[in-house]
């Protein structure tokens, strides 16, 4: 096929090169791994047997049938029964296994993809519709095999026989993202989303190149198309040619080489040239992600983004016990250095469970800390694990969305009762854990007296204050072009901040996008910002710039940024800064 590029915002700075793996909405709902050559057989066994207790299945209703039974329901079992033993339904995923060495999951439903394409080109309504009798039967053998989906071991990494894979979707919802961090993917493609999406928040923590808000990606682009995806221009290039393609090969050769001599600086401090410590923080998701931190010399967490325990469990909530474990593993593998938790923050396009039904704005919504005040059990759960926790490292509290001062004044009551209920019960804690406020809600940033006086510490989540300043929807493609992080009133909301927070001895960090962004290093450091907390694939470019900087020669250059409100005296700024 004749090559073609597409162009998207580019969420992970990198470059990836691989086979297109195009999902459907249906296909994110199985796990995805990849299975090693001496488990093949197994795994064929695995879809063999769950296609023969399907077919017993329906022989048993059909013996099962009353006498009086209408005959549509024999016919619609016929109907079944033949597209079980159909080479297409009974073969073709099987040698998907075995050549492809998917799980039998993802092998049956990449058919059943397949298959339901071809039905949709059918004239005849009546064999277009038995499309439904497909998903019905392939919903029958999936539900079989969930039972035995953990049989196996999964493998880590990519044997000879298969390539890396570029995810191709319409869009990935974080959780469904969590799933693909067995090496064979190297790269996410999405129709939707924005630069700060949590798509590409969450792309950006595993460390893989994403490219989002791409249109119409997901119908032009083909399975098992070569495709280069460089993350640095947004650009998708589908089936390159071989020239183009060795180009890229020794870019990303030469990516990895730039890569592996960060690695040096894991054990150094990040100081500037005139003497500033600049504190350096991870943000991850789950507690095996702290290894991550500590493989590239994070000061510690800046950000546990605890809803990661709580979504795609179909209403099974983490009980105390599971939480305390996680946040206890976390803050051990840290040994010692602070591990901030935010309390759960789910809404807008991070649903606590997929069913839940949308509301005519989410982002605005009953989220984040509305939600956890709304629902006190949890929320007191949750904060009792937190708890615990801290008795094993150093522990921060983080509240997200907090704006009206009586969120804050129920938030600390909630704690207290928390440590009340556990010192009664003679449980070890830290009686003095310090809790801080998000400020990501404009009127947070306008009321900060108020946050200085209630709260230990301040965080700014430059994601959602850019949404909610802006009136962006960061999810929305459609007006991604109009999210600006250096906007003059977002540049003054972090001054105010980073102001307030001076002026009342507590700490100020940034957790946001901004805190990776390396364009932007000197500019918030300059500013005064003294903690950055980002992904920790981010974390060493971020620390050899900190090191590069002398910061005493900022100050003209800053109040002239902080000054202006024209787009263009702030490009030019912030690019004068980098000329230092």
């Amino acid at each position: 096929m004749a090559s073609f590029t597409l162009q998207g915002i580019p969420v992970s700075r990198g470059i990836a090169i691989g086979r297109a793996h195009l999902l459907r909405p249906a296909a994110l709902e199985v796990q995805h791994y990849l299975v090693a050559q001496e488990q093949v057989e197994a795994e064929v066994q695995r879809l063999q047997k769950a296609l023969g207790q399907a077919e017993r299945e329906l022989q048993k209703i059909w013996s099962d049938l009353p006498a009086d039974a209408p005959s549509e329901l024999g016919a619609f079992l016929d109907v079944h029964s033949l597209f079980l033993s159909d080479p297409m339904i009974a073969q073709a995923p099987l040698e998907i296994i075995r050549t492809r060495h998917y799980n039998a999951e993802w092998a049956l439903v990449t058919q059943i993809d397949v298959l339901l394409e071809q039905f949709d080109e059918i004239e005849d309504e009546y064999l277009r519709d038995r499309k439904a009798d497909i998903a019905q039967v392939a919903e029958r053998i999936l539900k079989l095999l969930t039972g035995t989906a953990n049989t196996l071991n999964k493998p880590v990494g990519v044997d000879e026989l298969n390539t890396h894979m570029i995810v191709v979707a319409r869009d990935i919802s974080p959780a469904d993202m969590m799933q693909f961090q067995d090496s064979a993917f190297v790269g996410f493609v999405t129709d939707e989303g924005g630069h700060s999406s949590h798509t590409a928040i969450v792309s950006r923590s595993l460390g893989i190149p994403a490219v989002v808000g791409m249109g119409n990606a997901s119908h032009l682009i083909q399975q098992d198309d070569w495709l280069i995806l460089d993350s640095v221009s947004g650009v998708v290039i589908v089936a390159p040619e071989q020239i183009i393609l060795e180009e890229y090969r020794e870019k990303l050769a030469e990516l990895q080489r730039f890569r592996k001599r960060l690695t040096k600086l894991k054990k150094t401090s990040a100081v500037t040239r005139d003497g500033v410590t600049i504190e350096l923080l991870a943000n991850i998701e789950l507690p095996e992600h702290a290894a991550a931190a500590n493989e590239v010399g994070a000061a510690g967490v800046g950000l546990f983004r605890s809803e990661f325990l709580f979504m795609g469990r179909n209403g099974n909530l983490p009980t105390e016990e599971e939480q305390f474990l996680a946040y206890k593993s976390t803050v051990v593998a840290m040994k010692g250095r602070p591990v901030t938790i935010r309390t759960l923050d789910v809404g807008a396009d991070k649903p606590l469970d997929e069913t839940e039904s949308a509301t005519l704005n989410p982002a605005m919504g009953l989220r984040a800390i509305r939600y956890c005040l709304a629902e006190p059990q949890l929320f007191l759960t949750q904060l009792r694990a937190i708890l615990r926790a801290s008795a094993f490292g150093k522990v921060h509290i983080l509240i997200p969305m907090l704006s009206h001062a009586f969120e804050i004044d129920q938030t600390l009551a909630m704690l207290e009762q928390a440590k009340h209920l556990l010192a009664l019960q003679g449980i070890e804690f830290d009686h003095d854990i310090k809790v801080g406020a998000m400020i990501e809600v404009p009127a947070a940033a306008m009321s900060l007296p108020m946050f200085v006086k209630k709260m230990d510490f301040l965080s700014i989540g430059t994601n959602d204050l850019i949404q909610y300043t802006l009136a962006i929807d960061r999810a929305d493609y459609s007006v991604a072009h109009l999210y600006d992080d250096v906007h003059p009133a977002i540049l003054q909301l972090l001054d105010m901040t980073v102001k307030a927070a001076n002026k009342a001895g507590i700490p100020v960090a940034i957790c946001g996008g901004m805190a990776g962004d390396i364009r932007l290093t000197r500019l918030l450091i300059g500013m005064g910002f003294r903690e950055l907390s980002m992904p920790p694939a981010q974390l060493l470019e971020i620390k050899q710039e900190v090191m590069n900087v002398d910061i005493s020669q900022f100050s003209a250059i800053i109040k002239k940024i902080l000054r202006s409100y024209d787009p263009e005296v702030i490009a030019e700024g912030i690019r004068a800064l980098q000329a230092l």
